[in-house]
Order: structure tokens, then sequence, then C-alpha cells
């Protein structure tokens, strides 16, 4: 299935994820026949329980499986149109796509705003941009400018994930791959960073896979939804669809009937 067919929407694939096999240390398969999509201004969820290989997914597409001991064995993955194989991940920053990588990975010895700054210098910018683009992510973090002097590594869970995600901004990118975003925070900080999220997107056309474990999190804000299972695809399509099919459930607790899979 190609993304342009998966999408459904009658808009091109900004990604296209097309039958990728994914192994570990050469022999464990972590992904197998896995395809996907995410056209110009979607936001698509990639849900299933842990262990199904959301995670390896983001990474294959960010081209950060070998950091891991892992490599990508078959398929493809075009990036507007351009095969993104043997491009370095920092190559695919340039051309925008950001991972915002599970853990909320912060500099815990830099402040907040110098956390914010490092994603900025990636691009190279005047420092006329750099303050712009600080004061635009303060914009869409106001609690982020309140603790833009405190120490990263000594603020809050949430707050540090802020940090995560506001640092990728800084980056300008163009498709925004979130792993597990509401790992280990209050829903009411879930809440609001998915609102800001869903913000980014409608306001300013940022493209976002997100994938999440919660997946009734996710739904809500999604326009479509990929289901993994051990690796495999087993359900997708509209994420109103899906979650009111009661699908979901069935998966999660391991009890679709094979006929269902797709």
């Amino acid at each position: 299935m190609t993304g342009a067919v998966e999408a459904g929407l009658g808009r091109p694939p900004f990604l296209d994820v097309v039958a990728i096999e994914a192994v570990y240390g050469a022999s464990i398969l972590a992904l197998h026949d896995v395809s996907l999509s995410v056209a110009r201004g979607e936001i698509v969820a990639l849900v299933g329980p842990n262990g199904a290989g959301k995670t390896t997914t983001l990474r294959a597409i960010s081209n950060l499986l070998g950091a891991q001991r892992g490599a990508l064995r078959g398929g493809t993955i075009r990036w507007q149109g351009e095969e993104t194989r043997r491009l370095d991940p920092a190559d695919l920053v340039a051309r925008g796509i950001v991972q915002v990588l599970e853990g909320r990975h912060v500099f815990g010895q830099l402040t907040v705003e110098e956390n914010l700054l490092t994603g900025g210098y990636l691009r190279r910018p005047s420092r006329r941009q750099l303050a712009e683009d600080l004061e635009r992510v303060y914009g869409w973090f106001p609690r982020l400018r309140e603790r833009r002097g405190a120490l990263a590594g000594l603020t809050s869970g949430g707050e540090q994930q802020m940090v995560a995600i506001g640092r990728a901004l800084m980056t300008r990118p163009t498709l925004l791959l979130l792993d597990e975003p509401s790992m280990g925070l209050a829903p009411i900080i879930v809440a609001e960073i998915f609102a800001i999220i869903a913000r980014l997107n409608r306001e300013e056309g940022l493209s976002v896979l997100i994938a999440e474990q919660s997946a009734n999190l996710v739904l809500d804000h999604a326009d479509r939804a990929i289901v993994l299972e051990s690796g495999r695809v087993v359900a997708s399509g509209p994420s109103a669809e899906l979650a009111a099919s009661g699908r979901l459930a069935a998966l999660y607790l391991g009890a679709a009937d094979a006929s269902t899979r797709h």
C-alpha cells in the first residue's frame, strides 16, 4: 500500500514508508513489511502496545537505528520524493525531519533557554532570526519563558518535555516525530502538550507523526492512525473510525481475529 493510497485524503505524502524491515544485531527482526505515510499538514498516530515497534519505526525514519545496533534490511523511505537511506540524521534535520526522542532528553546542566538555543544553532541563523525563533517557542510554551533561567535538569518532567519539543521547533521542522510524549507525565500536562501540538498543526501547518502507547490520548488529535503489533501493521484508518469501532481495544488485548488484519 503506498502512502498516497493509505492517506485517502487526496494529498500526496510528504513522508512515504514502504514495506520496511528493521533488525537489531543483524538477527532480531523488529519490523516486518511496515508501510505508512504522512501528508502535508497531517497528524498521524502510530499506536500499539509496548514492544510493538513504534520507536523502531521512528528511528528508521530518522536514520537513528545504527545508534542502537540496528539496521534497515528492506523497503524504502522517501521524504518529499527523495530516498533517505543514505542520508545522515543531520541531513534529515536540515531537510525538515526532526525527532523528539523518548525520555525527555535535555542537557541538565544547561538552562532552559540554553537548551532551546542548541536547536536553533543547527540552522546557523542570524542573531535576529535566533531571537525571533526563541520568542516563537516561548509563545507556544509560556511556561518555558517563566523558567528560562532554570537548569533544565531541575525542572519538572512536563517542563522537560516542553523543552525537548521546543528545542526541536527551533530547527523549524516540516515534520515533527514525537516518541511517547505522554510517558510519565500527569494527565493535565499531557493534555496541555497535545493541545499545543494540535495548535501548531492547525495554525502553522506542521506535519506530525506521534508514536504513543496510550491510544486514547492521541486519537482525539490525529487525522489517521496506524496500529502496530509485534512489528507489523495490523490496522490503519481515520482515527475517529478506529476509536469508534472498538477494534483498538481488541488489538491491545490481543483478541483480534486474524481475518481482521490487513
